[in-house]
């Protein structure tokens, strides 16, 4: 039998989008939360009732004819139009109330943000918090997050915020190690042992840096976080770079360098244009932006 127009439903645009986005059966039906066969039959369903293959079936997985194609595209479409609308009723919010989706990265929430966060809650005790921990940008427009906190030198065009301030970073080592009050030549480093980020960091300047000036057999250990390589440089594990508001909190910690500008990077406070006007995503932005204005000496070294 074939389909006509007003039997296609949008769970069928919605799952020729899952199995392309998973590449096949098994990651699509873990994604909408089914069994494989049950994946399996409706699919075959769908394309029966359609008279066309969506998917042509390879070893490396499954991939998208023209007429899945288009099938995928609608449904981007639509889920656009659906995440948008969420997004205008959403900043249609009149009171302070209800939940707010806040993202940043371990080591913002730790050494920055949880004071913070805590006073904001005594304020505005109708508002929730959901914290969403990503060293990766997440989709605002996808209302993945209504709120970012971010390091970043090139906030998304999209998204609407403000820098609240510069993230300064400098050299730091375990004290005990550097007991001589002159500051070592930097030359001299690059022979000890060294801590860095891991390869999913590499991209940042920070990590180009030892990449180019530090031989790889220097390199004691490969972190994936921000939030380790104090900890780490502390242990004595080597010297690294880290931000001036981790490095200079700790009493075992001694900073080798001044603040490096090649280094910084900017703190930016986001979120999307539909959002900025909800009542709960604008009290959270204008206290969390007055709140690290009072620690940008601490922020910016």
């Amino acid at each position: 039998m074939t389909l006509n127009a007003n039997q296609l439903a949008w769970d069928d645009f919605r799952l020729v989008k899952i199995i392309a986005e998973a590449r096949g059966l098994t990651g699509a039906a873990a994604a909408l939360g089914v069994n494989h066969s049950t994946v399996f039959r409706r699919l075959g369903q769908l394309e029966t009732g359609l008279g066309v293959k969506l998917f042509d079936r390879h070893r490396t997985g499954y991939a998208l004819t023209t007429a899945g194609e288009e099938m995928c595209a609608i449904a981007e479409r639509m889920d656009e139009d659906i995440n948008g609308f969420a997004r205008k009723i959403a900043g249609q919010a009149i009171a302070p109330a209800g939940e707010l989706r806040v993202t940043t990265s371990d080591s913002l929430l730790v050494h920055l943000l949880m004071p913070i966060l805590a006073g904001f809650r005594e304020r505005y005790p109708e508002i929730r918090l959901d914290l969403v921990l990503a060293n990766q940008a997440l989709n605002l427009s996808k209302r993945d997050a209504d709120v970012a906190l971010r390091a970043t030198d090139s906030p998304p065009e999209t998204l609407v915020g403000r820098r609240l301030a510069t993230i300064s970073w400098a050299l730091y080592a375990r004290r005990e190690d550097f007991p001589d009050p002159e500051p070592p030549d930097l030359v001299t480093l690059y022979g000890r042992d060294w801590v860095t980020l891991g390869d999913n960091l590499s991209g940042l300047k920070v990590a180009r840096f030892v990449h180019e000036h530090v031989a790889a057999e220097r390199i004691a250990a490969k972190i994936s976080t921000v939030l380790g390589l104090a900890e780490a440089i502390e242990t004595g594990l080597g010297i690294g770079a880290a931000p001036c508001l981790i490095g200079d909190a700790r009493p075992g910690l001694r900073r080798l360098s001044d603040p490096r500008p090649e280094f910084s990077a900017g703190l930016w406070l986001l979120t999307h244009p539909d959002l900025r006007r909800s009542a709960r995503v604008r009290v959270f932005l204008d206290y969390v932006a007055a709140e690290i204005a009072a620690r940008r000496v601490l922020i910016e070294g």
